[in-house]
């Protein structure tokens, strides 16, 4: 399988440094995912600027590590499952709604299981999501706005998705205890 580098700020494209410095500040460290984006400035600026829209959205830090953390395992993604699983506990998501979700299960928190659900759908069905899957969502106490927004949110995930897929970066110590495979 082919290599790629994980940038450092030092060693990254001139044009990718900006991105890396904003990931950086953001997380006190750069994510070794975002290291290998930035070989391509294009990428990781694209990453940065959605990741700023989601996090800066209607959402609620747990609400957007829910589908974050649903999309990594519907795409089978591993590092991304080991980071928003940790991220998601941080933000006082249950351990066994994090286990649900790792294990292909809805969590047992309704309005966490609505948004576990459109985004599954939505990238099982590639965005083609029916009215009942609409519906769903809407009536665990969402609106269209936050409907067409998860669709930001899932768009960001494919990003790092597809990214692991391809360039398969180590997973940080941080993130370890949370390494996954699919079972």
């Amino acid at each position: 399988m082919k290599s790629f580098p994980v940038h450092t700020i030092d060693s990254a494209p001139e044009k990718s440094r900006s991105s890396l410095e904003a990931l950086q500040s953001a997380f006190g460290m750069i994510p070794n995912i975002a290291g290998a984006m930035a070989t391509s400035p294009v990428l990781i600026d694209s990453l940065v600027g959605l990741f700023g829209k989601v996090h800066g959205g209607s959402f609620a830090e747990d609400q957007i590590q829910i589908v974050l953390l649903t999309n990594a395992v519907v795409n089978s993604s591993r590092w991304p499952v080991a980071f928003h699983s940790t991220l998601a506990l941080q933000q006082g998501i249950s351990a066994a709604d994090v286990d649900a979700i790792r294990d292909g299960h809805l969590p047992n928190d309704p309005k966490y299981a609505a948004l576990s659900a459109l985004a599954r759908v939505m990238i099982e069905k590639r965005g083609h999501i029916s009215q009942q899957d609409m519906e769903q969502f809407l009536n665990a106490g969402f609106d269209d706005a936050h409907l067409l927004e998860v669709i930001a949110i899932v768009a960001a995930s494919t990003i790092t998705n597809y990214t692991a897929s391809i360039t398969n970066p180590s997973l940080e110590e941080a993130f370890k205890q949370h390494a996954w495979a699919r079972g």
